[in-house]
């Protein structure tokens, strides 16, 4: 059984509209896939912000944390039995001096009066005075003795103490020392961190845009693209209707071909024809 032949052939297409700008947009993809329009991707590749100056700054002061040796080295010179003896004043000798002066004419002061008394009292000479005589000479070389000892003592802890108050201060800045230069490297780190993050967010911001740049072919077709493929369904179709044309089956063919040379037998040879 033979299938019967449509006669009617009914197409609904895109509105002429859309159809233009659909193969406007195609026609401007087709480029975009050759070989010559590839990316060039080394515009947009990432870059790492370099070391700023602050930073080689802070980085070439780390070498400074160890100069407290000096200081140490110093406060060693302020230490021992015989640290005090740079401290010692160099008028000591001379304070003595004038001072056991003081000393022995207060003395020759009163042995005089204590002479003068023994006269007074006709006891001068005798030996009573001279018993006192001695008695206060071994008193007076004992106090003269004492005043020298307790000179040269103060003059000792004067300069011991200053000894000792200079190695405190050499050891405070020997611990001191490290303290300021790590303050001091942390201080120049940030500042330089604040600067290499600057410089980061300026290439990032670069990078971005270069890669905006190379993509912008594709996201703007891409969007125009979305946007028709949107207005497909606001805009009215197109329908076109036409008739296929019926394939000729092979009897058909052969009638036809018959009575075409039978036409062409009538006119010639027959009543009228060229041998009739």
């Amino acid at each position: 059984m033979s299938v019967p032949t449509p006669t009617q052939v009914t197409q609904t297409l895109p509105s002429p509209y859309l159809t233009g700008a659909f193969t406007a947009l195609g026609e401007r993809l087709l480029p975009l896939l050759s070989t010559s329009a590839a990316i060039n991707t080394a515009s947009y590749a990432q870059q790492v912000a370099p070391e700023t100056a602050l930073q080689q700054q802070a980085r070439g002061m780390s070498g400074g944390l160890g100069d407290y040796q000096q200081y140490l080295n110093q406060a060693q010179q302020y230490s021992g039995p015989q640290a005090y003896q740079q401290f010692m004043s160099p008028y000591q000798q001379q304070v003595m001096d004038t001072t056991l002066t003081e000393f022995d004419r207060q003395k020759q002061m009163a042995l005089a009066q204590q002479q003068a008394q023994a006269v007074a009292g006709g006891a001068f000479g005798g030996a009573r005075e001279g018993v006192q005589r001695a008695e206060y000479g071994a008193q007076t070389l004992q106090d003269r003795a004492a005043l020298q000892a307790q000179l040269l003592q103060q003059g000792f802890g004067q300069a011991q103490q200053q000894a000792n108050t200079a190695f405190t201060q050499q050891a405070g800045l020997a611990s001191l020392q490290p303290t300021l230069v790590g303050q001091q490297i942390a201080g120049l780190s940030g500042l330089g961190q604040q600067q290499q993050a600057q410089q980061q967010a300026i290439l990032d911001a670069q990078a971005t845009a270069a890669r905006e740049a190379a993509f912008e072919p594709y996201t703007r077709y891409g969007l125009v693209g979305q946007q028709l493929t949107g207005l497909v369904g606001g805009f009215p179709t197109q329908v076109q209707t036409f008739n296929p044309q019926q394939p000729t089956s092979p009897l058909q063919t052969a009638l036809g071909t018959g009575l075409g040379l039978a036409s062409i037998g009538g006119k010639v040879f027959g009543k009228g024809g060229i041998f009739g």
